[in-house]
Protein backbone atom coordinates (compact mmCIF):
# COMPACT_ATOMS: atom_id res chain seq x y z
CA UNK A 1 0.00 0.00 0.00
CA UNK A 2 1.62 3.41 -1.46
CA UNK A 3 1.94 5.90 2.05
CA UNK A 4 -0.50 8.30 2.83
CA UNK A 5 -0.35 11.77 1.10
CA UNK A 6 -2.25 15.20 2.00
CA UNK A 7 -4.91 15.46 0.29
CA UNK A 8 -5.52 18.29 -2.25
CA UNK A 9 -9.73 18.87 -1.32
CA UNK A 10 -11.13 21.08 1.08
CA UNK A 11 -12.85 18.17 2.65
CA UNK A 12 -9.45 16.08 3.17
CA UNK A 13 -9.38 12.34 3.81
CA UNK A 14 -12.42 9.76 3.46
CA UNK A 15 -12.59 6.44 5.25
CA UNK A 16 -14.41 3.23 4.25
CA UNK A 17 -16.17 0.48 5.38
CA UNK A 18 -18.38 -1.69 4.04
CA UNK A 19 -21.83 -2.54 4.94
CA UNK A 20 -22.54 -6.38 4.19
CA UNK A 21 -26.21 -5.93 3.60
CA UNK A 22 -27.90 -7.15 0.44
CA UNK A 23 -26.39 -5.53 -1.95
CA UNK A 24 -23.14 -5.09 -0.35
CA UNK A 25 -22.68 -1.02 0.75
CA UNK A 26 -20.09 1.02 1.08
CA UNK A 27 -20.15 3.66 4.01
CA UNK A 28 -17.72 6.32 3.55
CA UNK A 29 -16.54 9.21 6.56
CA UNK A 30 -15.23 12.57 5.85
CA UNK A 31 -11.89 13.17 8.59
CA UNK A 32 -12.82 16.89 8.99
CA UNK A 33 -16.75 16.95 9.38
CA UNK A 34 -17.48 13.30 9.48
CA UNK A 35 -19.85 13.87 7.05
CA UNK A 36 -21.59 10.55 5.05
CA UNK A 37 -21.83 8.99 2.44
CA UNK A 38 -23.41 5.98 1.56
CA UNK A 39 -22.69 3.98 -2.14
CA UNK A 40 -23.11 1.15 -3.53
CA UNK A 41 -19.68 -1.46 -3.38
CA UNK A 42 -20.04 -3.48 -6.69
CA UNK A 43 -17.61 -3.42 -8.25
CA UNK A 44 -15.21 -3.27 -5.37
CA UNK A 45 -12.63 -2.59 -7.57
CA UNK A 46 -13.72 0.62 -8.95
CA UNK A 47 -14.73 1.93 -5.32
CA UNK A 48 -12.41 4.70 -5.47
CA UNK A 49 -13.31 6.13 -9.05
CA UNK A 50 -16.81 6.01 -8.56
CA UNK A 51 -16.97 7.69 -5.16
CA UNK A 52 -16.65 11.17 -6.50
CA UNK A 53 -19.58 10.77 -8.29
CA UNK A 54 -21.21 9.53 -5.26
CA UNK A 55 -20.34 12.11 -3.16
CA UNK A 56 -21.24 14.84 -6.14
CA UNK A 57 -25.32 13.11 -5.84
CA UNK A 58 -25.29 13.75 -1.80
CA UNK A 59 -23.61 17.38 -2.14
CA UNK A 60 -26.42 18.45 -4.85
CA UNK A 61 -28.63 16.52 -3.23
CA UNK A 62 -28.60 18.79 -0.33
CA UNK A 63 -27.99 21.66 -2.53
CA UNK A 64 -24.25 22.49 -1.66
CA UNK A 65 -22.41 25.39 -3.35
CA UNK A 66 -21.86 23.83 -7.00
CA UNK A 67 -18.51 25.35 -7.35
CA UNK A 68 -17.44 23.53 -4.12
CA UNK A 69 -19.01 20.26 -5.81
CA UNK A 70 -16.98 20.47 -8.65
CA UNK A 71 -14.21 22.00 -7.58
CA UNK A 72 -14.25 18.66 -4.77
CA UNK A 73 -15.21 16.08 -7.34
CA UNK A 74 -12.30 17.43 -9.80
CA UNK A 75 -9.73 17.28 -7.04
CA UNK A 76 -10.51 14.02 -6.30
CA UNK A 77 -9.82 11.79 -9.14
CA UNK A 78 -6.54 9.83 -8.72
CA UNK A 79 -7.20 9.16 -4.83
CA UNK A 80 -5.13 6.64 -2.97
CA UNK A 81 -6.35 3.89 -0.23
CA UNK A 82 -4.21 4.28 2.98
CA UNK A 83 -4.76 2.52 6.42
CA UNK A 84 -7.22 4.30 8.99
CA UNK A 85 -5.40 6.90 10.96
CA UNK A 86 -8.39 8.35 13.06
CA UNK A 87 -10.25 6.70 15.75
CA UNK A 88 -12.48 9.08 16.22
CA UNK A 89 -13.56 8.91 12.69
CA UNK A 90 -14.08 5.24 13.35
CA UNK A 91 -15.85 5.61 16.24
CA UNK A 92 -18.48 8.20 14.03
CA UNK A 93 -18.42 5.13 10.90
CA UNK A 94 -19.46 2.44 13.71
CA UNK A 95 -22.13 4.64 15.20
CA UNK A 96 -23.43 5.79 11.66
CA UNK A 97 -23.43 1.74 10.32
CA UNK A 98 -25.33 1.16 13.53
CA UNK A 99 -27.84 3.95 12.81
CA UNK A 100 -28.08 3.34 8.65
CA UNK A 101 -29.04 -0.67 9.56
CA UNK A 102 -32.20 0.74 12.23
CA UNK A 103 -33.03 2.97 9.10
CA UNK A 104 -32.62 0.07 6.95
CA UNK A 105 -35.23 -2.04 8.77
CA UNK A 106 -37.42 0.94 9.78
CA UNK A 107 -37.80 2.72 6.63
CA UNK A 108 -37.14 -0.20 3.93
CA UNK A 109 -35.91 2.55 1.69
CA UNK A 110 -32.74 1.84 -1.04
CA UNK A 111 -32.11 5.19 -1.60
CA UNK A 112 -28.44 5.71 -0.69
CA UNK A 113 -28.33 9.32 -0.77
CA UNK A 114 -31.23 9.24 1.22
CA UNK A 115 -29.56 7.20 4.11
CA UNK A 116 -26.48 9.48 3.61
CA UNK A 117 -28.54 12.76 4.42
CA UNK A 118 -30.21 11.30 7.23
CA UNK A 119 -27.53 10.15 9.05
CA UNK A 120 -25.49 13.82 8.28
CA UNK A 121 -28.06 14.76 10.96
CA UNK A 122 -26.97 13.22 13.59
CA UNK A 123 -25.21 14.65 16.43
CA UNK A 124 -21.71 13.08 16.49
CA UNK A 125 -19.93 13.81 20.19
CA UNK A 126 -16.62 15.02 18.51
CA UNK A 127 -18.45 18.07 17.23
CA UNK A 128 -20.83 18.74 20.42
CA UNK A 129 -18.59 21.76 21.63
CA UNK A 130 -19.06 23.06 17.63
CA UNK A 131 -21.42 22.34 14.46
CA UNK A 132 -22.85 18.96 16.75
CA UNK A 133 -23.77 17.36 13.02
CA UNK A 134 -22.07 16.02 10.01
CA UNK A 135 -24.08 18.57 7.92
CA UNK A 136 -23.44 21.69 9.84
CA UNK A 137 -19.81 20.93 10.24
CA UNK A 138 -19.82 20.52 6.20
CA UNK A 139 -21.52 24.04 5.89
CA UNK A 140 -18.96 25.49 8.14
CA UNK A 141 -16.43 24.09 5.91
CA UNK A 142 -18.41 24.97 2.62
CA UNK A 143 -18.77 28.62 3.92
CA UNK A 144 -15.14 28.83 5.02
CA UNK A 145 -14.07 27.48 1.10
CA UNK A 146 -16.29 30.42 -0.36
CA UNK A 147 -14.74 33.29 1.67
CA UNK A 148 -11.45 32.00 1.16
CA UNK A 149 -12.23 32.10 -2.79
CA UNK A 150 -13.84 35.50 -2.64
CA UNK A 151 -10.56 36.79 -0.65
CA UNK A 152 -8.50 35.73 -4.07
Amino acid sequence: MPPAVDPDTALGDWYANVLFWRPQVALLVNERTPFPVMMPLAPAATLLERFPAALGAVLRTREARSGFVAAEMAAMFGGRYAKTASRSVLGSMNEFAYLAGAYRDQQGSADLVARSLWLANTPCGRLYGSHVTPESALDALIDGWAAGRRGR
